[in-house]
């Protein structure tokens, strides 16, 4: 290289540009070499054993349970996750096949009277080519959506905002979480 090429190199090191970054260096450990958490090291056992607002746990069933997504895509964003450490919605066993489809339901119902929210995005994504962060543990998402929450912040400024604390959203969901 000629000394304009590395003055050129050096000086786009570091600098900004459109897209903001937040940086989570404790999830390399899902990312690199394509680890997969097994039941010793998932997020998805751990979390039963803490408290509830320490695991962002919003509701308890027999097989499953409901918590705050970490890495939200939106303010309330959930994930139903059966206490098993499974990775298939296949290895699912009709019991926890019900009562997650029943706490994905009632996690609407929460959402609605604690966020006042328009409307839910559902799904699960199988696997880690279906783009699956936690491929190894079978989780659902449940994540509110409102009329307003689209806006340029994303498209323009890369950053999405975020309304309210993981800690305030949790509170709120599990005061309105209906019982049977």
């Amino acid at each position: 290289m000629d000394g304009v090429e590395t003055l050129a190199t050096t000086a786009a090191v570091g600098s900004p540009d459109e897209t903001q970054r937040l940086w989570v260096p404790h999830r390399m450990v899902y990312v690199a070499d394509h680890h997969q958490p097994d039941h010793t090291d998932c997020p998805f056992c751990a979390a039963p054993a803490k408290a509830d607002d320490d695991a962002l746990i919003v509701a308890r069933g027999k097989t499953a349970y409901v918590l705050l997504n970490l890495f939200p895509y939106n303010s309330g964003h959930m994930l139903v996750c059966p206490y098993r450490h499974i990775a298939s919605y296949e290895e699912a066993t009709p019991e926890e096949i019900a009562e997650i489809g029943e706490l994905t339901q009632r996690a609407m119902q929460a959402a609605r009277a604690a966020l006042n929210c328009d409307g839910f995005n559902i799904g699960m994504n199988q696997g880690e080519v279906a783009g699956a962060g936690i491929a190894a543990h079978l989780h659902q998402h449940v994540v509110p959506r409102w009329a307003s929450d689209a806006n340029f912040f994303p498209i323009i400024a890369k950053t999405k905002a975020m309304p309210q604390l993981l800690g305030d959203v949790r509170d709120a969901i599990a005061a309105a979480w209906p019982h049977p």
